[in-house]
């Protein structure tokens, strides 16, 4: 496949805003301004309820600012139309939630299979570009298991192995390690690094865990909605 494109992600005074009854409004994000350079591995801690996830996924283009503006590479992108930002999330973005969301009746490798069938991929090329990114997740073993055959912490890997399926440059992780024992947590974490760095690609990475925060390079601190920290180093 093609190099990732790897974008530089502004926000400038984002807000977002959500209707609540007849006319109360609820302000999630509040005038948040943040960039993130191409390859920069960022962490977004916070308590439950303060929109760490409604931060990411204005990011990653999955909801749009109700104010401020969104730009990648110096274009706006917040508020395109719902097919342009699909598009984009197909090719640039490489989503990895808590929940992992692998479709039960699909095997390992067909939901790895799933972001290239809706670029319209040849099927060799998806097969064989799955047979690779299960090896390099360390399952290629278990390319035909179902979901319910895996253990919680090979679901994960499966689903890092998806999120990397179009080669994106922007990795999104939300609670990565929310569902998993300890052990299992430290395997998808050195995981997720490592693919990150071996691709130069950025990463964002929402947590409540202080201890998976500390292995970003940058460290924002989330509170009610804005922005109250942002550190660099460990």
């Amino acid at each position: 496949m093609s190099a990732a494109t790897i974008p530089r992600v502004e926000l400038a005074g984002v807000g977002r805003t959500y209707a609540a009854g007849d006319a109360d409004e609820v302000r999630a994000l509040r005038g948040v301004d943040l960039r993130l350079p191409p390859g920069s591995f960022v962490s977004v801690e916070g308590p439950s309820g303060c929109c760490k996830t409604t931060l990411l996924n204005l990011v990653g283009l999955l909801d749009s600012p109700t104010s401020g503006e969104l730009r990648w590479d110096g274009t706006r992108v917040g508020d395109r139309s719902d097919r342009e930002r699909s598009r984009l999330r197909l090719e640039t973005v490489g989503f990895i939630f808590q929940r992992f969301y692998l479709l039960p009746t699909l095997s390992a490798e067909e939901n790895v299979e799933l972001p290239m069938r809706a670029l319209r991929l040849p099927r060799a090329d998806r097969r064989r570009r799955a047979a690779d990114l299960l090896r390099e997740v360390g399952l290629e073993a278990r390319a035909r298991a179902y979901p319910h055959q895996l253990s919680g912490g090979e679901e994960q890997r499966v689903a890092i192995a998806r999120a990397l399926a179009n080669g994106p440059g922007l990795l999104l992780a939300d609670e990565p390690t929310g569902e998993l024992d300890s052990a299992s947590a430290k395997v998808v974490l050195d995981l997720l690094v490592r693919v990150r760095a071996a691709r130069e690609a950025t990463l964002l990475l929402v947590t409540h865990n202080p201890e998976v925060a500390a292995l970003a390079s940058r460290h924002l601190v989330l509170k009610d909605g804005a922005i109250v920290a942002d550190r660099t180093g460990s």
